[in-house]
């Protein structure tokens, strides 16, 4: 990844339920499932525990992002079938 993104923060208001977005904190792709209060609930894309994130601090991921969590999290699970 090279840094480079689609564009600033979303507004909070246009932030949806199952938009694909970065974690500009922590840099971790998640997917939006809802919001507790003033912040988003992401989860990883293919599941896992959600963590709580600034609406301001979301940016949409870019297909090189979405993809890179993708294979990160599938080679997560083919490790766990390896035990």
């Amino acid at each position: 990844m090279t840094g480079e993104h689609d564009g600033p923060a979303l507004a909070a208001s246009s932030v949806t339920v199952g938009m694909v977005v970065v974690d500009e904190r922590t840099g971790w792709v998640g997917e939006v499932c809802g919001r507790e209060g003033s912040y988003l609930q992401l989860r990883p894309l293919r599941g896992g525990r959600e963590w709580d994130a600034a609406p301001a601090r979301v940016r949409p991921a870019t297909p090189d992002e979405r993809l890179a969590a993708s294979v990160a999290a599938a080679n997560a699970l083919s490790r766990r079938g390896r035990g």
